[in-house]
């Protein structure tokens, strides 16, 4: 097969190896000589260019010739978009060995050691006082988180158990229900008040997570923070929902 005329100064190929089973995808100039182009190839498929064999196979993955000439230049092969350069390794690797890498020896480094290091970003944080090593922005941090739930705390305080009441949460329409739980919880930090809504308006059962708080219908039960409930004499409302 003889080449005719050349489209374009570089074109892509499809790269293969005898060492994986994936492909990539890559553009190399023609003007490469096969030597040169070996080289590049090294940091595509892992092997050493004086141990590659190419060879060159069309779009229909039909064998087109060797690349064995390494003085020649890659565009005086039959090379055009869309061919397949396939890597044959002869360093003695096998196949994968260059996939796996739980076998490459990783480096480890003690706490003890990285505390050590001056060039760390451990140590960096620590002499600009950014993030966890701000002992002012920390102390504040805490001061605020201290703060809201003592608010919650007084909120929640105010929010007997058994009574009615109306949620008015920020973006939805006012509900009703009962309050049936007041107090922390594992599933998110903070105070929180568990309501039974008079219809299915709600996300569970009165559990969270395969812990009960309290008993309902399940879409009846919703958590919500204190300062969205309040309690009074709010009688039931028929929304319509059983009807639909």
């Amino acid at each position: 097969m003889e080449v005719t005329g050349l489209s374009a100064p570089t074109v892509t190929v499809f790269i293969s190896s005898s060492l994986n089973s994936f492909r990539s995808e890559k553009r190399y100039s023609r003007s490469l000589t096969i030597a040169e182009f070996k080289c590049k190839l090294e940091l595509v498929v892992g092997s050493p260019a004086s141990c590659m064999e190419l060879e060159l196979y069309g779009p229909d993955d039909k064998l087109y010739s060797k690349l064995d000439q390494e003085d020649a230049l890659l565009g005086s092969y039959p090379v055009d978009d869309g061919c397949r350069v396939h890597v044959i390794d002869h360093s003695g690797a096998r196949l994968g060995e260059y996939e796996d890498v739980s076998k490459v020896e990783k480096y480890q480094i003690s706490q003890e050691a990285y505390d050590q290091r001056q060039d760390s970003v451990r140590s960096f944080l620590k002499r600009s006082k950014l993030g966890r090593y701000n002992e002012e922005e920390r102390a504040q941090q805490e001061a605020e988180a201290t703060q809201r739930l003592n608010e919650e705390k007084t909120q929640a305080r105010a929010i007997p158990v058994g009574s009615r009441c109306e949620v008015r949460a920020p973006g939805q329409p006012p509900r009703r229900g009962t309050v049936m739980y007041v107090g922390l919880t594992d599933f998110k930090p903070g105070y929180w008040v568990g309501v039974r809504y008079d219809e299915p308006l709600g996300k569970n059962d009165g559990s969270v997570n395969g812990k009960r708080y309290f008993e309902c219908q399940a879409k009846y039960g919703a958590f919500v923070k204190p300062s969205v409930v309040t309690v009074g004499d709010f009688p039931e409302e028929d929304y319509g929902l059983d009807e639909m």
